[in-house]
């Protein structure tokens, strides 16, 4: 069927029962680049059926991981006068007063709010304008207008989009009287040792003591001898015979 050219898709509602159906591969391509929205709307025609025409939401698509090329589609049949509900993306317009003169930084805590709406009045998305926004303030949930005939669901008090302060990166210094780290005590121990170091003589300098080697001391003897000098007296223990 892929090779044909058709996509294998499924269609499902509370109208009737699922229904396997084959959609034309180029059709559907040309339908997902060409939206602005994730939120597609399709008529549906389905050839020698007894409902030839469906009004379908496209509920999921399935890529091939390597080509990108189309697998499966599924859709989700509504009718016209039923209401759906369904997510929508955020969009912001204008530069916040609070990020153009107080240095904040506008965050997104929302990116989709969740709608009730006509298939006909579905949005691609919902804009917030945040021109008057402030250093320090957001927008709420409730506060949001929205489009002719949509109804945003969820809790009025969450914040959808805020101005926030900038981070300071500074790092604080240390008080005085604080305990030291690990590593100023090891460098302390480390300045000691190496003042120890240098208080030891080392051997080679001057006036170090040095301690003659044997060489040395022998050869002192003999110019002693020869000199005249009387060697140390060395005493041995005598035995008395018994």
């Amino acid at each position: 069927m892929r090779a044909a050219g058709r996509v294998p898709a499924v269609i499902y509602g509370r109208q009737a029962s699922p229904q396997n159906l084959e959609v034309n591969a180029r059709e559907l391509e040309d339908l997902v680049h060409h939206s602005a929205s994730e939120n597609l709307l399709v008529d549906l025609s389905v050839e020698n059926d007894a409902r030839p025409r469906r009004l379908a939401l496209v509920q999921e698509i399935q890529h091939h991981p390597l080509d990108g090329k189309l697998l499966h589609v599924d859709f989700h049949e509504v009718a016209e006068n039923e209401k759906v509900t369904i997510q929508v993306p955020v969009e912001t317009v204008g530069e916040p007063v609070g990020v153009k003169t107080g240095g904040g930084v506008l965050e997104h805590v929302l990116f989709k709010l969740k709608v009730r709406c006509l298939p006909k009045d579905l949005p691609e998305q919902i804009t917030i304008d945040v021109c008057h926004l402030e250093l320090g303030k957001a927008i709420h949930l409730g506060e949001i207008q929205p489009p002719p005939g949509v109804e945003i669901l969820g809790d009025k008090s969450i914040p959808v989009v805020a101005v926030a302060a900038p981070r300071a990166e500074e790092e604080a210094a240390p008080a005085e009287g604080a305990p030291m780290a690990a590593g100023d005590v090891e460098m302390i121990k480390e300045k000691k040792a190496e003042a120890g170091e240098a208080a030891t003589p080392v051997k080679g300098e001057k006036g170090a003591e040095k301690a003659p080697a044997k060489g040395e001391a022998k050869a002192a003897e003999k110019g002693a001898e020869k000199k005249g000098e009387a060697k140390p007296e060395t005493k041995t223990a005598e035995k008395k015979k018994g």
